[in-house]
């Protein structure tokens, strides 16, 4: 990525809780670990020298077990902690040396937050909700309220704004909370376990309209998660964490393919590769495609899909389009092979790592 493709930049970024977190965190950088920091000094290391770009436009998930360090990544971003050293740049400059007022604006109107508990306030009208950033700039509801409303119709709660938080469900509770990002205008929404207290099919539902959002908008998006189903559904980008480092980080489907660490082998094993793999991560990049060939498939298709519509024959191959122009084929031979996880197909350096 070049800089001008880069919202955020997170550089060397370290966080120890506790009385005296300066010594502390020496000790980090000499080597020490999460437990015996704690166990011999008393001090919680939060994030370890953590090093993440973040693409602008795009969305940026973290995810990672609790205890990780994603919730205390995201909060980062935006100043609601303060780190014990490194560096947090948002359009090339280090929010680090805001003063209050720079911090304020930067809050208010380029990042946008969307919480797993909603945070509407009760005595406020829906309406109101979502005009909640305008309203703490001194505008009159008669101001906002168009943009406002504007928005809960785009996430579906159209002829709701009259209501009150108390009135709705979960789902649509959190759809304000969706709509009340969009009204700021801001260019960044941070989403931290957005919809992780929502029912399944609700959760479905809301991922589904993120995704249709963000085709529309091109926000850049940073959304924290500890479901890897969840992940990879929404992510362009994708950091695993685990004890407060960065395991690996990259495009999704090739974390998938390619896992760099014991630890990532475990969280894809279970995974339905098939339904989350794409025909671009495993066809032959090509634009010769001429040959005699069962179809044309995209390049976004699930190999899910492809497999249907093989009915599993797999001496077949397929022509892969994007855009209505040749991009590769897709062997099916070649498919079968990825939905294998490496460990488990004899790929030498997966074998290596585990042995």
């Amino acid at each position: 990525m070049s800089d001008a493709d880069i919202k955020i930049s997170i550089r060397n970024l370290y966080k120890v809780f506790g009385d005296d977190p300066l010594p502390a965190l020496q000790h980090v950088k000499d080597g020490m670990g999460k437990t015996e920091l704690l166990e011999t000094h008393n001090h919680v290391l939060g994030l370890n020298d953590i090093n993440v770009d973040v693409p602008a436009g795009k969305t940026t998930v973290i995810m990672g077990l609790s205890g990780s360090g994603k919730s205390t990544l995201i909060r980062h971003f935006n100043r609601l902690i303060e780190p014990t050293a490194g560096e947090v740049w948002v359009d090339g400059e280090n929010i680090l040396e805001y003063n209050d007022k720079q911090l304020r604006h930067l809050r208010q109107h380029k990042m946008s937050m969307v919480f797993q508990k909603f945070a509407l306030f009760p005595h406020r009208t829906v309406l109101q909700n979502a005009g909640l950033a305008p309203s703490i700039e001194g505008e009159r509801e008669s101001k906002y309220a168009d943009e406002a409303r504007k928005w809960l119709d785009r996430v579906g709660l159209y002829g709701q704004g009259d209501q009150y938080p108390h009135q709705l469900s979960g789902g649509m509770q959190q759809r304000v909370g969706i709509a009340r990002a969009l009204t700021s205008n801001s260019d960044v929404m941070l989403m931290d376990e957005a919809f992780s207290a929502l029912d399944p099919l609700i959760r479905t539902d809301m991922q589904n309209l993120l995704i249709e959002l963000q085709a529309e908008l091109q926000k850049t998006v940073v959304f924290i998660t500890h479901d890897l189903d969840e992940a990879l559904k929404l992510a362009d980008h994708l950091v695993v964490l685990k004890d407060g480092l960065v395991v690996q980080q990259g495009e999704p489907q090739h974390i998938l393919l390619h896992p760099a660490d014991p630890y990532i082998e475990d969280f894809v094993s279970d995974i339905n590769r098939a339904r989350v793999l794409r025909v671009r991560s495993v066809m032959d990049r090509t634009t010769d495609v001429s040959g005699d060939h069962a179809g044309e498939i995209d390049h976004d298709d699930t190999l899910e899909s492809v497999i249907a519509l093989s009915e599993g024959d797999t001496k077949l191959s397929y022509r892969v389009i994007k855009n209505g122009a040749p991009v590769g084929v897709l062997n099916m031979r070649k498919l079968v092979r990825a939905l294998v996880p490496s460990e488990q197909s004899g790929d030498p350096e997966s074998a290596r790592r585990s042995g």
